[in-house]
């Protein structure tokens, strides 16, 4: 449900100027607003980078034969959404019932639930949601999730497609063992009211890094939910085979094109890569674009302004855990712009820029509204702006409901806002 250009701005965005408030978008955009008529903290995405993203990975698995359903948790933007199916994504994944209620109501046609349904409640509305126009594709892990969703496709008269869910003792949610899984395909196959529609897992849980054993374990445990599949098929229509999130997208894919070629649906869920970033994922995912020419970009960044230099060496900015995500690694500082307009470079040492002996400036902590920010060798004053390249997409937009994306991020505070994306977490 995007923002549609007579839709009003309202009063209580982040960040909005006064001058935003009660307009509409296209008069507000009619302006082309530069950052510099926005106020701080800001989270800015690219515009550019975006669509270079949406066209490589979809691009990618097109051309190994894999389908892709996007996780929308990443950015819960059903404008975001849409533009992935159109560059040729089979659907949508989420995590909750409530997502899938918000995709439901955005149009999206297919919906993987990526969880257990619990309460008949969200059981009778997914029995609800099984036909042309939408259908929502829920995972299970236990019996009782099985017979609760039975019961409601029953009473709806309606069947409900779900996929079981293949875990690991210790990891995350999913049956425990193979053998576990077979008595619940058994039970599935047995009962009125839902239908086995394949076979889920996700590698992240079973594993980390990108070590040769974690990559043997991931494509072990692909190889597992294939094979399962592969015993549970008892009719024509192809089971899904779906794993993969951002960290091993590729040893999946490898792994699923086995399914496919026994006409099953082999299935990614990938989503971080539709904002990729300067952290965790710039570290591990295989399409990084410093390791594979033409890769992924990173396509946000936060903007935060100095409000406090207390101390030599310290600063405080505007922003903090409410505006930017830390759970994977606290942002990056990239670049500064002071009041009369000149370029500080917070990033490099012994470069052209910087003498032989500077140190890079580092944010050190956040608070609920401050980050703490090292300067390092730049010295830097009450106003000016701090450019923070940031890690883990998935809780970067969930803090903002109306983020300004912007022609080019290499613009620095020149850059002009073309765009809004609404959020809905």
């Amino acid at each position: 449900m995007p923002l549609t250009p007579s839709e009003l701005i309202l009063n209580d965005e982040k960040s909005l100027p006064p001058w935003a408030v009660g307009r509409s978008v296209a008069d507000v955009l009619a302006e082309r607003p530069g950052l510099d008529q926005w106020w701080t903290p800001l989270l800015l995405v690219d515009r550019r980078r975006l669509s270079h993203n949406i066209g490589f990975f979809a691009s990618w698995a097109r051309a190994l034969g894999v389908e892709h359903m996007p996780h929308g948790k990443t950015s819960m933007a059903p404008e975001l959404w849409r533009e992935q199916i159109d560059a040729g994504a089979s659907g949508i994944t989420v995590a909750t019932p409530w997502q899938a209620r918000i995709a439901v109501e955005s149009g999206i046609a297919t919906i993987m639930l990526a969880n257990q349904v619990a309460d008949p409640h969200t059981a009778q509305w997914l029995a609800h949601h099984q036909s042309e126009s939408a259908q929502v594709i829920p995972w299970v892990d236990s019996p009782l999730a099985v017979d609760l969703l039975a019961d409601a496709g029953r009473q709806a008269g309606t069947t409900i497609g779900v996929l079981v869910e293949v875990g690991r003792p210790g990891g995350r949610t999913g049956t425990r063992s193979l053998a576990d899984a077979r008595a619940l395909i058994a039970r599935i196959h047995h009962s009125d009211g839902v239908t086995l529609a394949g076979i889920a897992g996700y590698e992240g849980a079973v594993t980390h890094g990108r070590g040769a054993d974690a990559l043997a374990t991931v494509k072990t445990f692909v190889t597992d939910l294939v094979g399962l599949a592969r015993e549970a098929r008892t009719g024509d229509a192809p089971l899904i085979v779906t794993a993969g999130g951002s960290a091993y997208p590729d040893v999946v894919a490898d792994a699923l094109s086995m399914a496919v070629a026994e006409g099953m649906r082999g299935i990614l869920r990938s989503g971080a890569y539709i904002l990729h970033d300067e952290g965790h994922y710039e570290e591990i995912s295989p399409f990084d674009h410093g390791r594979l020419a033409g890769g992924l970009l990173p396509a946000a960044r936060a903007h935060a302004r100095v409000v406090s230099a207390p101390e030599p060496g310290l600063v405080l900015l505007d922003a903090g855990k409410r505006d930017l995500p830390y759970d994977e690694g606290l942002p990056r500082p990239l670049r500064a712009w002071t009041a009369d307009g000149r370029s500080i470079d917070l990033a490099a040492t012994g470069s052209d820029s910087q003498p032989d002996d500077a140190q890079p400036a580092k944010v050190t902590a956040l608070n609920d509204q401050h980050a703490f920010l090292a300067t390092g060798s730049a010295v830097l004053s009450v106003g000016d702006v701090v450019e923070l390249g940031l890690s883990h997409p998935c809780t970067m937009t969930d803090k903002w409901r109306l983020i300004p994306v912007v022609d080019n991020l290499e613009r620095g505070r020149d850059a002009v806002i073309v765009d809004f994306l609404q959020t809905h977490f």
